[in-house]
């Protein structure tokens, strides 16, 4: 029950004059309490509702704040709502309602051999796993590293985590990926599988999506999916190796032999050149000697259509008047007459010089 504190300093205030009734006039000044401790019997019960009030609030705090890039999932007796809450300021009924708070920014999963394998990055949103382990289709051990990029579906955020849980990416995307892998690889030797690559990742990342795509409710959206690294036994790798080395062997070789073959084709194509340079030289040689032959045989054809009797005869004139002449100065000179043709050979012998006259027309 509430002390009214006037009470108290009237009571207080009555006592101190009883016992200064024995003859003593020296009594206690009658004391008033402040203004505001008068008042404050009547709202101390409305401190304590106060104080009760704030104590609760901030013991159940019916309040919760959504950042951007994550969703609320207000649970309401053990039962998920199907609308989820967007980032902002909401209120629940404590001890009724919870709200689940899910990340739905772009998450990554690494399947990597390195050394912080299976440590989680804490806020990071990146998950990292044990390599995956498959085997060829001889049945040998080979290792794959993935990376795989998804985020989880706002809209159906709610029912994600009804059907699978906080842990939904374990679920869902985990063994998804393992699973995919271990059948695309199987298909191939492992020789093969580094120069087969691109068509292993193409199909590995087909298949992830369809996978993933075909799951209820659309849960997960996935990104990418990118084959980082094909870890392969250690024997094989050497084979892979070795019949690299014969490949350049025999690259080289066929390059030395075609090198060889472009020199040989090379000369006998200069040979060849000088061939037909020397024939073509030839042919043009013979085809002159035979236009300078006809030429000539057209030359005498015509002179000797233009021979006539009577042109020999005056010929044969000319000849004799220069015979005259000559017998004339030189009367001693030996002359001999050569027969044939038309016009004969002159040759004088004079008596000082030998000299030689030849004259044909």
């Amino acid at each position: 029950m509430p002390v009214d504190l006037n009470d108290y300093f009237k009571k207080k205030s009555g006592s101190g004059g009883g016992n200064s009734g024995g003859g003593n006039n020296n009594s206690m000044p009658n004391m008033e309490p402040p203004e505001f401790l008068k008042n404050l019997g009547k709202k101390a019960g409305f401190l304590y509702v106060l104080i009760a009030v704030i104590v609760v609030l901030v013991i159940a705090k019916p309040f919760i704040i959504i950042n951007s890039g994550e969703m609320g999932i207000k649970a309401t007796a053990g039962k998920f709502d199907p609308t989820p809450m967007n980032p902002g300021f909401h209120l629940f009924l404590p001890f009724i309602q919870t709200i689940f708070i899910v990340d739905t920014k772009v998450r990554v999963m690494n399947y990597t051999s390195g050394a912080d394998q299976e440590r989680t990055q804490r806020g990071s949103g990146i998950k990292n796993k044990n390599a995956i382990s498959v085997l060829d289709s001889r049945g040998l051990p080979v290792s794959i590293d993935l990376t795989v990029q998804y985020k989880l579906e706002p809209s159906s955020a709610p029912q994600t985590i009804a059907t699978w849980g906080m842990a939904w990416e374990n679920k869902i995307i985990n063994p998804v990926v393992r699973d995919v892998a271990r059948n695309v690889v199987g298909q191939y030797p492992a020789e093969e599988l580094p120069v087969q690559r691109n068509a292993i990742a193409a199909k590995i990342d087909q298949q992830i999506r369809k996978n993933i795509n075909a799951q209820p409710g659309h849960p997960v959206k996935l990104l990418t999916v990118q084959l980082r690294n094909i870890i392969l036994p250690q024997k094989i790798r050497d084979q892979i190796e070795m019949v690299q080395v014969a490949k350049q062997q025999v690259q080289k070789t066929r390059y030395q032999v075609e090198q060889a073959n472009q020199q040989a084709k090379k000369k006998a194509a200069l040979a060849t050149g000088d061939a037909n340079a020397r024939k073509i030289k030839a042919q043009g040689q013979a085809n002159a000697i035979k236009i300078e032959a006809d030429a000539n045989s057209y030359a005498n054809i015509e002179i000797s259509k233009s021979i006539t009797s009577n042109l020999l005869k005056l010929r044969q004139i000319e000849v004799q008047g220069k015979f005259n002449d000559a017998l004339a100065v030189n009367k001693d000179a030996k002359i001999f007459l050569t027969p044939g043709g038309a016009v004969p050979n002159i040759w004088v012998d004079t008596k000082d010089a030998r000299q030689m006259t030849s004259v044909r027309k």
